[in-house]
């Protein structure tokens, strides 16, 4: 396409990239692309980065176990009510709709609401990471009487609160490792929303030797109108490559079996002199050395030469192709 992509530099605020991902099409997605993301993604519909965030810290077994998954899609579009537990909890749970979802949110309420310090904070986020049961014990007792006593809440609320975050300490993420991830997340989807052709070559090319992978990243091309074409001796590279101008993409010929990268490599060579005219071009130009008996039936059978006959003549004359291809190489 002609165009460098600085992937540091792209906005975070793409229409067509979040129109994709409301629409649950993340097939080579980093992070969204299990049957259960792409289901959530279409319910929560992310309009911004941070929802990126959040569903990539409460797509994991304990927070859709606990219910938080369902109840931050819901709360988002307003078909459950935002309830806090308490006022002074507003701040730190705000933009999550009062669904406590990181580590970070803990720290918050431990300082703006216990009267912790940072360093307090960060010990209890440490002991809920590393569920590490004893120093949350010791930290229990604090945190209560802190809350009741710098922040005003009740002792009934903060009790309860921190019943919840016993719980919670299972199954807590923090917001700057999911953030990392959502990153990663929102700049493959960025390039597939606009490059589809181009980004579907290169996951295929990825996956060249998974045949169950590339069965589903085929069915996905098919699903968002791009069209996988079988090889073609003039128009497939090793790799899976866009045909020019179109939104097509041609079989990558060392995703065939038996036909290695050193045989592809060859025909290319030859290639580049211009394409192949006819079957007669063609053998004459290759090195049978290099492109031997299997890797010809192989490039038959998958369609590599339909342009110059039929697969069965071809593979019924493969000895005096090979014959042909013999005697051009030793009067050369």
């Amino acid at each position: 396409y002609k165009t460098d992509i600085d992937i540091t530099t792209i906005p975070l605020d793409d229409k067509k990239t979040y129109e994709m991902l409301q629409r649950g099409e993340t097939t080579g997605i980093f992070q969204f692309e299990s049957s259960g993301m792409k289901r959530y993604l279409k319910e929560l519909r992310p309009a911004d980065f941070n929802d990126l965030i959040a569903m990539g810290a409460l797509y994991r077994p304990g927070p859709l176990g606990a219910g938080l998954t369902d109840s931050f899609v819901k709360r988002k579009n307003g078909q459950e009510k935002v309830v806090y537990a308490h006022e002074k909890f507003k701040g730190a749970l705000g933009s999550t709709f009062g669904v406590l979802v990181y580590q970070e949110q803990v720290m918050r309420i431990s300082r703006d609401v216990c009267g912790f310090t940072g360093g307090d904070a960060d010990t209890l986020r440490k002991a809920i990471g590393k569920k590490k049961r004893d120093v949350m014990i010791k930290m229990k007792k604090q945190f209560i009487e802190g809350g009741e006593q710098f922040g005003g809440v009740p002792k009934s609320v903060m009790e309860k609160f921190w019943e919840d975050l016993m719980g919670f300490a299972d199954y807590a993420f923090n917001k700057s490792h999911s953030s990392c991830y959502g990153l990663i997340s929102y700049q493959t989807a960025y390039l597939k929303a606009h490059y589809p052709a181009a980004f579907m070559a290169a996951l295929m090319t990825s996956d060249y030797d998974d045949i169950d992978r590339l069965t589903i990243e085929m069915n996905e091309c098919q699903h968002i109108g791009i069209d996988v074409l079988p090889p073609d001796i003039n128009e497939s590279f090793v790799e899976f490559a866009v045909v020019p101008g179109k939104e097509q993409i041609r079989f990558g010929m060392s995703a065939i079996k038996n036909v290695g990268i050193g045989a592809v490599e060859e025909i290319l060579r030859a290639r580049a002199d211009g394409n192949f005219a006819s079957l007669e071009d063609f053998f004459s130009r290759v090195s049978s050395r290099s492109v031997n008996r299997k890797t010809i039936e192989s490039l038959i059978k998958t369609g590599a030469f339909d342009r110059f006959g039929s697969r069965s003549l071809l593979l019924n004359n493969i000895d005096t192709l090979l014959a042909y291809s013999q005697k051009k190489q030793k009067e050369q």
